[in-house]
């Protein structure tokens, strides 16, 4: 394409038209008399305008006027001047509730809390505890009016009323369409209390709202930060749920999008690791549209929220009007506050695990560790229950090393079966079991014992995370035993491990080391049977685990896998030197070798089983 340039013919056109213009205004322009006529025109002007634009303000004294949602073309103008079909607006603000515990403020626009602050907790930086500030909550009412519209509650202004109750402090929120026509909101707020009661009701509506279709309630909350590491609180952070008669449900605390429809919901818990708001409904809600966001990608100090939640449910009309007792729960994710709402069941929403894990960290560790910690230093009572568990857990820490003295005694005759039947793995298979069985050792003793220690070790999993009581407890160079120990901040950030050295991890992964090394020390002179994983790998891989995972973990659950490690040593190493004799154990499988053996009803059925798969075998030689 050609470039155009700009030649001398069109820079003398633009001259002369720029001279004409000067020209012309020049000639048009007002003389002194106009423009002190044209000043005093829009002075008037403005002053009409300010009369008839600024907006009315309706205090509590005054009586809103009433509205007939049937004239349209007053709906038109009232809509104008106050901003919300027939409902009166008064200024904007908030009004406060508060008690010693908890602070609220509920804003006049919406009628909704807006401000949500514990005043007995800080942030890991020292910052109150808000679950509800700067926009991050909304709580909103969708209905129709009777000419098809649709109109939002965070629209509508209401206008306060504080009273009280005897020692509760009552707020009124309404949005008035007259005196006897009105939306109200009302809280009840009693002292010390993390519950607020709340009610939704209607008055003289009926002509108002379209009885023909539901209103929509609508809660959404984005989760505030909390923790020092985000990643780990959002670990804990989830939607849980009351529902179809008490059953406990969750939402996916790792899914970036989590939605489920429920039906007969109770209560709706937006837990946030340590806090929870939760929303209980007196009559159960028939169905909710649930939904969980996770936000968080990665470990950054610049991750201000952890999860986005969202609830939607129906609200029915009875006679045209609406009549809804809720409560709203701002508060701590305790055990101890939880409980004294045994009506709501509220103590369901903690994650203290499912079936009998769930069961044992709810009814014995954690009552267990709050009468400790009622008169011992928090890390203290860490070391004590763990040693109480340690104890409690050593005739089954018996059994297993038992286990393992026998399979180290029978080590040579296995292995001379091995050498035997080399060549014939079902042979060397049935000889094996038939020297257990004479023996009187079963290879599935020593599993059994660990078995039985899982239903605690998960539970004590689960406690520590949970334990409320742990939360900004400091022990030794521990600042938070609910959070993770720094004794060296890194200047970068390492895959999965992260940007700091935590000492307890690390010397939890110590301990673990020199138990493994001492448990599989045995079972590594054992023959290794066939798919059995490599102990000498596991000896290592499960201290580099720990190290790595549990760097980022509360500091209370390494302290105690490193007690608990240390212990079991100490307990294994007391059996071997002090209660087990290798060698009556020796002269015990010798006896029981002699001694005529019933098979029991598992042994004969997999004897026969080999038995006719040796046979199967040898027939398809055959052919």
């Amino acid at each position: 394409m050609e470039e155009k340039k700009l030649d001398i013919n069109s820079i003398i056109g633009f001259v002369l038209i720029f001279g004409i213009l000067i020209f012309m205004f020049y000639q048009n322009q007002p003389t002194p008399e106009e423009l002190e006529a044209q000043k005093a025109e829009q002075e008037r002007v403005e002053a009409e305008a300010q009369k008839t634009e600024e907006p009315k303000v309706i205090s509590q004294k005054e009586k809103p006027q009433p509205i007939n949602p049937q004239d349209s073309t007053a709906v038109a103008e009232y809509q104008n001047a106050v901003g919300s079909f027939g409902f009166t607006k008064v200024s904007e603000g908030t009004t406060i509730l508060e008690n010693e515990v908890l602070y609220l403020e509920v804003s006049n626009r919406g009628g909704q809390v807006v401000q949500a602050k514990m005043k007995n907790f800080v942030t890991y930086d020292s910052v109150p505890v808000y679950l509800v500030k700067d926009g991050n909550a909304d709580f909103a009412l969708n209905f129709s009016t009777t000419d098809n519209r649709v109109l939002n509650s965070t629209d509508l202004f209401f206008e306060p009323s504080l009273s009280k109750n005897g020692d509760n402090q009552v707020l009124s929120m309404k949005a008035k369409v007259s005196n006897n026509q009105f939306l109200e909101y009302r809280y009840e707020m009693k002292p010390n209390d993390y519950l607020v009661d709340f009610t939704v009701r209607s008055q003289g509506l009926n002509g108002v709202i379209n009885s023909g279709r539901p209103i929509a309630l609508e809660w959404n909350l984005k989760g505030i930060r909390h923790n020092k590491s985000v990643q780990y609180e959002n670990r804990y952070t989830r939607l849980t749920y009351n529902h179809d008669g008490g059953k406990i449900s969750k939402l996916s605390e790792s899914s970036d999008l989590d939605e489920e429809t429920e039906e007969d919901v109770k209560w709706l818990s937006y837990r946030q690791h340590f806090f929870s708001s939760i929303l209980v409904a007196d009559d159960h809600f028939k169905t909710a549209a649930l939904s969980s966001k996770n936000l968080v990608e990665e470990e950054t100090k610049e991750t201000l929220f952890t999860k986005e939640y969202s609830a939607k449910t129906a609200l029915e009309l009875h006679g045209g009007e609406l009549s809804q007792n809720m409560h709203w729960y701002y508060g701590p994710t305790d055990v101890k506050i939880l409980d004294d709402y045994k009506d709501l069941n509220l103590a369901d929403s903690i994650p203290f695990g499912w079936g009998i894990f769930g069961w044992i960290n709810r009814y014995v560790f954690t009552p267990f560790y709050g009468f400790l910690s009622s008169f011992l230093p928090y890390g203290i009572a860490i070391i004590v229950m763990t040693i109480l568990v340690r104890l409690a857990l050593s005739p089954v820490t018996y059994k297993s090393y038992l286990s393992q003295a026998k399979m180290k005694v029978l080590k040579p005759e296995i292995t001379e079966l091995n050498e035997k039947y080399k060549d014939n793995a079902m042979k060397k298979q049935q000889e094996t079991m038939k020297l257990y069985n004479k023996a009187g050792v079963s290879p599935m003793s020593g599993c059994i014992p660990a078995l039985m220690q899982l239903p605690i070790f998960y539970a004590l999993f689960m406690f520590f995370p949970t334990s409320f009581e742990l939360r900004q407890k400091s022990f030794l160079w521990a600042e938070d035993l609910s959070s993770y120990d720094t004794i060296f901040n890194l200047p970068f950030s390492i895959p999965f491990y992260g940007d700091h050295v935590s000492l307890f991890p690390i010397l939890a992964s110590i301990a673990i080391f020199f138990y493994m090394t001492l448990t599989t020390g045995q079972t590594m002179q054992m023959q290794q049977q066939p798919g059995m994983p490599n102990m000498k790998f596991i000896m290592y891989l499960s201290p580099v685990m720990m190290l790595v995972f549990f760097n980022n973990y509360a500091s209370g659950l390494s302290l105690y896998y490193f007690i608990s490690n240390l212990i079991t040593i100490f307990i294994m190493l007391a059996i071997k030197n002090y209660i087990l004799d290798e060698d009556k154990i020796h002269a015990q499988i010798q006896e029981n070798k002699k001694k005529p053996k019933k098979e029991n009803k598992f042994q004969r059925k997999m004897r026969e089983m080999m038995e006719q798969a040796e046979a199967q075998k040898k027939a398809g030689g055959r052919r």
